[in-house]
């Protein structure tokens, strides 16, 4: 009942603050009325539509994640596997991901550093991790970073459904009891993509993520190593990969600061994976409204 409450009050705010700020335009000759719309009255009014819009689409996905339901995937991702965004848009974005974790120590110290860059991130955790270090994965969600299925045991034999179906809603269960998040995105151990359990997230209408670079960090090679490992197939709309847990991650760690400050040299902005898709989303969108305009126009004007 809190929660409800909390949501309406908070809509109500958002609405008013629209209503007071929107401007009340005067009764004003035709005339009047092309002149102003040709200053913009009209382009400032559409942009705070806009902003208003997207306000209260972020309030509504904060209460999404509240009331347990699930990240915002757009619905042509689901039950499919990304290596990276396909964005036609030349805004530099990536994504940083972390496996294995929660783990003691060095989770803590990538939510550190995450923190004081003002950076989201997605992680994708481990089951048996999460029930010996649940309030790691507390403070992941706290911080606004997105939780990922990675299976209970991170194995990579063959597994009948039975198995996969226990591998993946055993965490996804835990993970949900813990956060109120009911996460859709996964990651099979190893990227393996024919041992049964991707195959049963992907009917499950899970969004299979895997990377486009990948750190291998799990390797644990040499700091330089490992940043220029992140960087050699570094595009527009990747996905890095990093780990966070499953052994001694101190490297990634030290490295972490320098590879930050490496992307934002490079013109980049950090962005979670549902972030991403949606980006794809919106291109895509725009692309099929454009063909559209232009099959249309073509149609009208043999």
């Amino acid at each position: 009942m809190h929660k409800n409450k909390l949501f309406l009050y908070s809509s109500t705010i958002l609405i008013a603050s629209f209503i007071v700020l929107a401007p009340i335009e005067p009764k004003v000759s035709q005339a009047q009325s092309g002149q102003n719309n040709a200053t913009g009255i009209s382009d400032g009014i559409h942009q705070r539509i806009e902003e208003f819009k997207e306000t209260m689409l972020t309030i509504l996905k904060q209460q999404a994640q509240v009331k347990g339901l699930s990240y915002t995937v757009p619905p042509n991702f689901q039950g499919t596997t990304i290596k990276a965004a396909k964005l036609t848009s030349s805004e530099k974005v990536i994504a940083l991901t972390f496996d294995d974790g929660p783990w003691p120590e060095s989770t803590n110290q990538v939510l550190d550093i995450l923190k004081s860059n003002n950076i989201k991130a997605t992680f994708f955790v481990i089951g048996q991790n999460v029930k010996n270090y649940p309030d790691l994965l507390k403070r992941e969600n706290a911080e606004g970073h997105v939780i990922g299925n990675h299976t209970w045991h991170h194995w990579y034999q063959f597994m009948n459904e039975q198995t996969a179906a226990y591998e993946i809603e055993r965490t996804a269960e835990l993970v949900n009891r813990i956060t109120g998040v009911k996460t859709n995105l996964f990651r099979p151990p190893g990227g393996i993509m024919d041992n049964g359990v991707a195959d049963y997230a992907r009917n499950r209408k899970y969004t299979i993520i895997l990377w486009s670079s990948d750190s291998a960090d799990y390797s644990r090679p040499a700091v330089p190593k490992l940043i220029k490992n992140v960087f050699r197939k570094t595009k527009p709309g990747g996905i890095v990969l990093m780990h966070d847990g499953g052994g001694n991650r101190s490297r990634t760690v030290q490295a972490l600061p320098e590879i930050i400050a490496k992307f934002r040299n490079e013109g980049y902005r950090f962005v979670t994976i549902p972030e991403l898709l949606q980006m794809e989303d919106k291109d895509r969108s725009f692309l099929a409204k454009k063909n559209s305009e232009g099959i249309k126009q073509e149609a009208t004007h043999p």
